[in-house]
């Protein structure tokens, strides 16, 4: 049995959800086995969801709601369905953005429960067109009510342990249906309605794959598979036809658009591939990801991404020298700001580290209890690029040549490290200098800009 998940894109008008339609026949032609679909909310309908939540606080959320309902309707209408098909969910939905202008507050709780209604409506439309299209045991189900259940960690929650086997239990019990699943959502222990991160519904189909033990996790995107480079940035970006589990962490890790970072670990912990697949271009063979794959000594390199938006922050103390403790001391005042790292380098006086958080309160209040051991020096807007590849490791030259394919393209680094994997180099730049290290960086290594 198989996964098949489709995106936000895949979801995103009335030609694009019958395309994913008839590779659900196609599937079940191909295999004679029913697949488990999940399926992601309506493009960019989250976004307005969120959107719709902040403004009830000041009871202004009529225009977006009805954006929410008009979008809803105008998909149903185009695939010729009932109109009334999820109308108790808008209901629901009318009546929670009410309450939220009631408390005057939008909690991380509330926030999951809001951006929990994009899949599930989707869910419903997708299960009555597949039920139209003739596939009667079609069913939309909430992720929840199929045993997902995660910790309490609202907008980024985790599956709790017996999750796995709890999916197993309750998907078996339905057998004989073809089960639509909503992707991004579950419940805690408590009975509410948790998020697993923007991008979840990656998650999800992995999660989900390895309760029921799949054959396979095909993740339908508007992309040809796993790239060189942004095909926004690198018009020659090439699909790669195969990566490893650990290519593929660290490619999603360092900002690979694809796949969810989280995505990888359920599969790889059950040994099941996962396939990224092309929605509009169902026969191209897009990139198949395994447990492990041999390093190319040809092509070292698989790809060259990047992750924007974070902040570096500058930490120099001569306390450092021969102090026991200090670095303990530094890293818990980053825990108790919940200030996450991404990067991190470090000599005898001083430690540059980068983060993603780029809230100014946090970062404020950081820096002042870092000021008590150190000088400190917080700089905004810059950006890691990796290159990442399993054949890294037995390729010498490789810094060198990365190192001066940037220089040549008039870039400066900021900040050097490569992981102890020794699959991957990542530098620091400015975000202003991305297209030109990304098509520098792909150049070198793949011939074209």
């Amino acid at each position: 049995m198989k996964v098949m998940k489709f995106g936000g894109t895949s979801m995103g008008n009335p030609d694009a959800i019958r395309q994913c339609a008839e590779l659900v026949e196609r599937e079940i032609k191909l295999s004679g086995q029913k697949p488990l679909v999940i399926v992601s909310a309506y493009s960019k309908v989250t976004d307005k969801l969120l959107e719709a939540a902040k403004k009830s606080i000041d009871n202004d959320f009529e225009k977006t709601f009805n954006e929410i309902c008009e979008r809803h309707t105008t998909i149903l209408k185009g695939l010729e369905l009932d109109e009334k098909i999820g109308s108790e969910n808008l209901a629901e939905l009318k009546d929670l953005l009410k309450g939220i202008h009631m408390v005057k507050e939008v909690t991380p709780r509330l926030k999951d429960y809001v951006a929990s209604f994009g899949e599930r409506l989707s869910s419903k439309t997708f299960a009555a067109l597949l039920r139209k299209r003739g596939l009667k045991e079609a069913e939309a189900f909430d992720a929840y009510d199929l045993g997902f259940v995660t910790d309490s960690h609202f907008e980024n929650a985790r599956p709790l342990p017996d999750t796995f086997d709890k999916i197993g239990a309750a998907c078996k019990a339905q057998k004989g249906k073809l089960l639509v699943v909503t992707g991004f959502i579950a419940k805690d222990k408590n009975g509410d309605i948790t998020t697993i991160g923007r991008s979840g519904s990656d998650y999800s189909a992995s999660i989900f794959g390895a309760g029921i033990k799949a054959d396979e996790i095909q993740v339908w995107k508007d992309v040809p598979g796993v790239l060189t480079a942004d095909p926004t940035i690198v018009k020659g970006g090439k699909p790669l036809a195969k990566l490893s589990f650990e290519e593929a962490s660290e490619l999603a890790y360092y900002g690979a658009q694809v796949l969810h970072p989280a995505t990888i670990v359920p599969a790889m912990m059950h040994g099941i591939p996962v396939r990224v697949l092309h929605t509009f271009d169902p026969d191209a063979p897009g990139t198949v990801i395994t447990v492990k794959e041999a390093g190319d000594k040809s092509h070292p390199v698989k790809s060259a991404v990047y992750k924007e938006d974070q902040v570096l922050i500058n930490v120099r103390s001569e306390r450092m020298l021969g102090m026991d403790g200090f670095m303990a001391r530094m890293f818990g005042m980053f825990e108790r700001h919940k200030v996450v790292i991404d990067m991190i380098s470090t000599s005898e006086v001083s430690v540059s580290l980068t983060t993603d958080t780029t809230d100014a309160k946090r970062l404020a209040a950081l820096k002042k209890d870092l000021e008590e051991i150190a000088t400190v020096e917080i700089l905004p807007d810059k950006c890691i690029v990796a290159i990442v590849g399993e054949g890294m490791k037995h390729a010498v030259g490789l810094a060198a040549r990365t190192f001066t394919a940037v220089a040549r393209a008039g870039v400066s680094l900021q900040m050097i490290s490569q992981g102890a994997s020794e699959i991957n180099i990542t530098f620091l730049i400015n975000n202003s200098e991305i297209p030109t290290t990304i098509k520098a960086l792909h150049k070198e290594f793949f011939g074209t800009e």
